[in-house]
Order: C-alpha cells, then structure tokens, then sequence
C-alpha cells in the first residue's frame, strides 16, 4: 500500500516536471521574436497574385499571355558601334492583388562582367488614360525610367523619356504563345529617326 502510494507521488511529480518545461518552451516561442528568414516569404506571397484582377476585364490579356518563365537571347547595341551578346531569363507575374503585372529580367555573368545583371519592371492600366503604365528600375547602374502605352495592332508599344530626356521606345513584337520579340530603341534627334539598343529574343521555358 505505501509502495504504491509513493509510486502515485512520483508519477505526479513527473507529471508536474514535464509540464513546466512545456510552459517554459511555450512562452519562450511566443515572446522570441520571428526569425529574419520567414520574411522575405512572407512578403513575396503578400506580393504575389494568383491571376489579374477582375477589374482589368480584357485589357488584362495586354500582359497576362506573358506570365511564366523565359530563356533569352539578349543583344546589347551601343552608340560606339559596340555589340554586347548575353544569354538570361524573364519571368513575368501579377502582384498587389492582380492590379499590377511585375517582371525580372535577369542577364547571366560573363567573364567580363562577374555578377548577373537584374532588374524589374511594375506595369498597371490606368483606367484614366487608357494606357498602361510603367517603372523600370535597374539598380546596379542607378537607372531608371518611366513609360505608357499598349497594344497597337499585334504588337505593344511604351513610349517615355529616358533619365536625359531623350525618346524612348520599347516593343513587343512578333507574340506568340512561347515566343515574343523585344526591342528597345532611342532617338537622338526628336524621334525622326531610332536607334536599336536592345534585340531580344524570349523563349518560354518548358515545363
């Protein structure tokens, strides 16, 4: 009878152990401040839409055929005559809520330029002006640069200025389900005649 008396006492006793450490483990959790690496998650599924919002009705399609992954061929003209030929990748997506359309376009390393080269693009319709609108940023060379337009026939075009107030004009040509056909051109003299800067080529990547 004591025996088993003393056997319940210390089972309880046990019992009492194991539950403080599960408080003390529950309230460490709950006061220790969330780990630097669930953020960036965090705030790109925030970003991230799962398609356009209702609200752009069919001028979504200007850029949703886009969404996806691309392989590229890029080719860099410079005023010198210089020629610059690089390999990366797009990737097109909708963010804050389907409103926008956001793109990464990511030029690989080469041996003369040891890091890739990136930069985004966020794209809305102004329902206002009847024309999307976009900010193109690249980093890595303090550049950037606004632009509008749209669909014009079968191709897109955006016009804007660029940081020294010389015509810019950018295009989507040649649009298929997995292929399109990038250019990027300058004028120098007021827009009676264009300067090829950018020639690429997209592919979209299978799977």
């Amino acid at each position: 009878m004591c025996d088993a008396i003393r056997r319940k006492a210390f089972q309880i006793r046990i019992a009492k152990f194991i539950l403080g450490l599960c408080t003390v483990a529950v309230t460490q959790a709950a006061t220790q401040p969330k780990t630097s690496s669930s953020a960036p998650e965090s705030m790109i599924n925030v970003l991230a839409s799962g398609g356009p919002h209702p609200s752009l009705g069919e001028e979504a399609q200007t850029f949703n055929r886009f969404v996806g992954t691309w392989d590229g061929e890029f080719t860099s003209y410079r005023k010198d005559g210089a020629v610059y030929h690089r390999k990366g990748e797009l990737h097109f997506g909708w963010v804050l809520d389907g409103r926008a359309v956001q793109d990464l376009w990511i030029a690989y390393p080469t041996a003369t330029h040891k890091e890739r080269e990136i930069g985004t693009t966020i794209r809305f319709f102004d329902v206002s002006l009847k024309q999307w609108r976009i900010v193109f940023i690249l980093p890595e060379f303090n550049y950037m640069v606004t632009l509008q337009g749209g669909r014009e026939g079968h191709r897109i075009v955006l016009r804007g200025l660029d940081p020294n107030g010389l015509l810019l004009r950018w295009t989507f040509n040649e649009i298929t389900r997995d292929t399109f056909h990038w250019q990027g051109e300058k004028s120098y003299d007021g827009g009676k005649t264009w300067m090829l800067e950018e020639d690429h080529h997209m592919k979209r990547r299978a799977g």
